[in-house]
């Protein structure tokens, strides 16, 4: 810590080895110092916990919000890798509702088209939406990122395959056509 209160120096963000997945660590035979949770008793309970309604809400456009579709597909993926008490329930709404705006910026963007009409000197300029889709899309990928890097380092069975982020060019496709 620096005279003005400020922290100069030391390790730099992302610096050194990086953390190996708990499959990788339980399949080399390395488990020292690794915690492997047990096998959860039989339970029975719902599959999915209640969807919140604002996931639900009707748009003013007419068209109804994924944001349901795509928490429920995220939860089971989870639940799929007994994942899904270790992720907040915050975490998968926020990634829900992140791609149900980013689809519905890029209907408008097919719908308005990449310019828009400026509104005092009636000039030419980028399209909001574009810029709009951009951030969901920054923010869906930083949510999708921090739910992979849990299911990753505690995910003792292969978590491979066909995840929820995989279908989101399939679900904007979808999505057009009305289904």
């Amino acid at each position: 810590m620096a005279k003005d209160g400020t922290a100069r120096g030391g390790q730099r963000v992302g610096a050194g080895r990086k953390s190996k997945a708990l499959t990788d660590k339980i399949a080399d035979g390395r488990l020292n110092g690794v915690q492997v949770l047990p096998e959860p008793a039989e339970m029975e309970g719902t599959d999915v916990p209640p969807v919140k309604d604002y996931l639900k809400a009707a748009q003013k456009n007419g068209k109804d919000l994924c944001a349901e579709d795509i928490y429920i597909e995220t939860y089971k993926w989870l639940k799929d890798r007994s994942c899904e008490m270790l992720v907040n329930n915050q975490l998968i709404e926020q990634y829900a509702m992140s791609v149900s705006r980013w689809i519905q910026c890029e209907e408008c963007i097919s719908e308005y088209g990449f310019l828009a009409k400026h509104p005092t000197t009636s000039a030419a300029i980028a399209s909001p939406y574009v810029a709009m889709s951009r951030e969901y899309m920054k923010q869906v990928n930083q949510c999708w990122y921090q739910i992979y890097q849990i299911v990753k380092e505690n995910c003792s069975v292969e978590f491979g395959g066909r995840s929820p982020q995989d279908d989101l060019m399939e679900r904007l496709l979808s999505a057009r056509k009305g289904k």
